[in-house]
Formats: structure tokens, C-alpha cells, sequence
């Protein structure tokens, strides 16, 4: 099971997008754990992720994620995708970054 955090300015705003991001991975028939967090609480959540999405709000705090967790694939939801709660976007965005981190290795 992938373990798929989103991460934005209060953990808030996100909510609406997390339900349709699960949404979307029902209809693949993909298992993931999806979750929003308020960006003050990367230290604890994105220890597990196996793919960290940041919300186009907080695209500034990239580089100090990516110095953070420099095993992690770190990348800024496309702005689209987050402001039209495009669920299926934003999934396979977190996918893509998951497949690119596992040719990686």
C-alpha cells in the first residue's frame, strides 16, 4: 500500500481534494493511504510517505522538504488539477512521482 501526503498551508484547504484523490483511487482499484497535512507537521508525517505532494500555496517550502527528505519524491500538485479538486489528476501525478522514485533506486 502507497502512503500518498499532501501537504498545504493549515491542512485545511486540502480536505476537499483528499476525498476526491481516495475517490479517484477506488475507481483504479488502487490501494493508497492519502492524507493532508498543515505543512508544520512534516517533521512527523512525511517520515512514511512514498510520495509528498505539496499544495501550489505552499510551493515555496519544496527545497526545505527536499533537504529534509532527500529519499522522498517532492512536487508542487499542479495548479489546475488542485484549484479544479481534479482527484484523478493529482493520483496520477502522485503515481508518476512513486514509478520515477522506483526507477531511481
Amino acid at each position: 500500500m502507497k502512503n500518498i501526503v499532501i501537504f498545504c498551508g493549515a491542512g485545511m484547504s486540502s480536505s476537499l481534494l483528499v476525498t476526491k484523490v481516495r475517490e479517484a483511487a477506488k475507481k483504479a482499484n488502487l490501494e493508497c493511504n492519502i492524507n493532508a497535512y498543515s505543512l508544520m507537521l512534516a517533521e512527523s508525517k512525511a517520515k512514511d510517505a512514498d510520495c509528498i505532494l505539496v499544495g501550489p500555496q505552499v510551493r515555496l517550502s519544496v527545497p526545505k522538504l527536499k533537504t529534509q527528505f532527500p529519499d522522498k519524491p517532492i512536487e508542487v500538485i499542479d495548479s489546475e488539477a488542485y484549484g479544479l479538486m481534479n482527484g484523478m489528476a493529482v493520483l496520477k501525478q502522485a503515481v508518476r512521482l512513486i514509478k520515477q522514485a522506483k526507477k531511481a533506486e
